[in-house]
């Protein structure tokens, strides 16, 4: 049977991948995440899930490897992970009221084989004061979340609307990924996942 593998350390897609019933390990892929200078959001998620998906498969060759990579763009400002509390709280205060876009690009890969998409999904949040975004900032959920918010969380509470892949804002568009998986021959026991 082959080997599964997804490169990336995030509980999140952890969780995801588990959904499909297959067994899979995890290897954390040691890649230079910075944009490059004039790169669009699609193409730095693009190039980065390619980029974590071959540094994971040179090792693992006859392994299926599962990469992603997300971020939130918003006026055409990439926001990434914040890299305090404070920078936290001005992502929020930026976004709230306003509707951004997330980017989650995926790349599944065995040896040679690759495919790779851009998934793009639309997120509105409610309009928030500076109180409810201190409140929140401090739960600490917004640490390590690109955008600084986790949609499946206390956000949601604050999320009016969604147009497009949830999956994908949470940093794995699962959709995508089953497709993928079918084109390298792998079987997705949903059956056993739903009994």
């Amino acid at each position: 049977m082959t080997k599964l593998i997804l490169a990336s350390g995030s509980p999140r897609r952890k969780e995801f991948m588990s959904y499909l019933g297959i067994p899979f390990d995890v290897d954390i892929p040691n890649v230079d995440e910075s944009p490059v200078k004039g790169e669009s959001p699609d193409e730095l998620v693009h190039r980065l899930s390619r980029l974590k998906a071959d540094s994971v498969s040179q090792k693992h060759s006859d392994s299926v490897v599962v990469a992603a990579d997300t971020v939130v763009c918003f006026n055409g400002m990439i926001l990434g992970k914040p890299s305090s509390r404070e920078d936290a709280f001005k992502m929020i205060k930026m976004l709230q009221g306003q509707s951004h876009t997330v980017y989650t690009g995926v790349t599944v890969q065995k040896g040679s084989l690759v495919r790779s998409r851009v998934v793009s999904t639309e997120v509105v949040f409610d309009p928030l004061d500076d109180e409810f975004i201190s409140n929140y900032v401090a739960s600490g959920e917004c640490d390590d979340k690109a955008g600084a918010y986790a949609i499946q969380g206390i956000a949601s509470v604050f999320i009016s609307e969604v147009k497009g892949s949830v999956s994908s804002v949470v940093g794995l568009p699962i959709n995508e990924v089953v497709k993928f998986l079918r084109e390298f021959g792998l079987d997705i026991p949903i059956s056993k996942v739903c009994a």
